[in-house]
């Protein structure tokens, strides 16, 4: 397989779950050679507040939420960070490997094309500060990292979050479009003070700006390969196991 040939695996929609088994599978396949360097979105389906992988400690309320009369999911994603929101975003995935540099690295090599790409739909990113004791907080948008995207005036526009596993990285980051202000007050506690650069933006058009972004960036070609029948049934078989 050609390090630049890519699969790209067009918009899901599905529940959390869903998404991080998926995630996870697709790292496991790439891993063990069966599976080039993966790029997709996806969306969730219901609402949900997805975990950082060792976070323990978050309202125990969050599992009584509901939003349009539908239960709000609480899941964990196998990347580490703190809660996330997932109302009103975009979410990426990025699955490759042989990366050369350390973690701080990885994160803005692969982040290069998101910042491109808003810079050609009007927007300019940079990379979040370091900030002491991002751990206490339960809310991943609360506060930012170095490895987090945000606008001139300190918007945090897409949090991102990493799993390394032998020599390869699984690195996806939600991308905020139109957050629904109560619900994530009635959430964290807290007022959503800035309101995103980008509310009337369609997925569409984003997806496509960043599809461009990335080939020239990283120097890649995409394939387009859904995920199959049988790719479905063993994702499921593997989460169940």
């Amino acid at each position: 397989m050609s390090p630049n040939i890519w699969r790209y695996i067009s918009p899901l929609e599905a529940d959390g779950a869903t998404q991080m088994a998926i995630d996870e599978w697709l790292l496991n396949q790439h891993l063990a050679g069966k599976m080039p360097s993966v790029l997709r979105f996806y969306t969730w389906k219901p609402v949900a507040i997805s975990l950082g992988h060792n976070q323990r400690k978050y309202p125990k309320t969050w599992h009584n939420l509901t939003y349009n009369g539908k239960k709000i999911d609480i899941v964990r994603r196998p990347s580490g960070g703190r809660a996330v929101l997932h109302q009103g975003d975009l979410t990426y995935a990025i699955i490759t490997s042989d990366m050369k540099g350390d973690r701080c690295q990885k994160y803005k090599k692969l982040c290069e094309f998101l910042i491109a790409g808003f810079r050609e739909l009007g927007i300019a990113l940079q990379y979040g500060d370091c900030i002491r004791n991002y751990a206490h907080h339960d809310n991943c948008f609360r506060t930012h990292t170095s490895a987090d995207l945000v606008t001139a005036d300190g918007y945090k526009l897409i949090g991102s979050a990493q799993l390394r596993r032998k020599n390869a990285v699984l690195q996806h980051g939600s991308i905020r479009l139109n957050p629904d202000a109560q619900l994530y007050q009635n959430i964290f506690n807290e007022l959503l003070l800035d309101s995103s650069p980008l509310p009337n933006l369609s997925i569409t058009t984003l997806i496509q700006t960043l599809l461009s972004s990335i080939k020239e960036q990283q120097g890649i070609q995409l394939q387009e390969q859904d995920l199959s029948a049988t790719d479905r049934q063993n994702i499921h078989s593997d989460n169940e196991a």
